[in-house]
């Protein structure tokens, strides 16, 4: 049903309603109930008016879908950043909080769209370059940066976060990768040698710790590059970066399928 202009569609209370209250009780159906199951007349039930109204508001499922993405990801950046805040520590950060905010809504991740086009992806966009300009880096490079920062949180995310709804569907993540880790096994070592050496940490990895390993190289780099002659920085046990020196010592995190577990605390080559 198109929407049409100057009058709500008969049969509706649009006037009760909001795009932002539809796509509010859209989230909860979709957490509840997944993609498929996210209908226009379950959602008027919920919201007891009658389909036609939700039409007023919003096109059709893609367009309220997409909405709900977006919703989820404006709650990982509610406030915003200080002109004080360091740019590694805010993009860190706020990288983080997208990853937790998609995966606490599987279904968003795939949603989310780059290069971004609904209100809150155009934020994520512009605060990830409002903290590269901070870095020292020519301002010729600020765009190219910025959006390959936004691709990797975004893109990643789903990578890692879109593909355990399908897995869930059937099969829970534990036996998808147990299942997973004997196919590798089976491989031929001298054809496939890092797969075999490395199943064990398939089995056990973190989402969350492997999305942060790819984060923080590419951080690394982007601290190097804005500034050649800067020491590399280090993370303290409670996880705060600091300039050059010793960290202090931590647990091995395991950051994923990788040949062995990487300490987050980093020391500095030259003791």
């Amino acid at each position: 049903m198109q929407r049409t202009r100057g009058r709500a569609p008969t049969g509706g209370r649009a006037g009760a309603l909001s795009q932002e209250l539809i796509v509010g009780a859209a989230v909860s159906l979709l957490d509840e109930l997944g993609e498929r199951g996210l209908t226009f007349r379950l959602l008027a039930k919920e919201l007891n008016t009658g389909p036609g109204a939700l039409y007023w508001h919003v096109s059709n499922k893609d367009e309220l879908v997409a909405l709900a993405a977006d919703q989820v990801l404006g709650h990982a950046f509610a406030t915003r950043p200080s002109p004080e805040e360091e740019a590694g520590s805010g993009l860190r950060a706020l990288a983080v909080a997208v990853f937790d905010a998609l995966d606490r809504h599987p279904w968003a991740a795939s949603h989310v769209s780059a290069p971004p086009t609904l209100a809150n992806a155009l934020r994520l966009l512009d605060r990830i370059g409002t903290l590269v300009a901070r870095t020292g880096l020519p301002a010729e490079r600020h765009f190219a940066v910025s959006t390959a920062i936004s691709y990797y949180i975004t893109g990643v995310s789903a990578q890692i976060i879109a593909p355990r709804i399908t897995h869930d569907a059937t099969v829970s993540r534990d036996d998808f990768l147990a299942r997973t880790t004997r196919r590798w096994e089976e491989l031929d070592p001298a054809e496939y040698p890092f797969l075999t050496g490395t199943t064990e940490y398939l089995r056990d990895h973190a989402d969350r710790d492997q999305f942060i390993a790819g984060l923080d190289m590419l951080l690394d780099g982007l601290n190097t590059t804005a500034d050649p002659t800067a020491r590399p920085e280090v993370r303290t046990r409670g996880g705060a970066r600091q300039p050059g020196g010793v960290a202090e010592e931590g647990p091995a995190t395991d950051c994923g399928p990788c040949p062995r577990a990487h300490r987050t605390e980093r020391s500095n080559a030259a003791r």
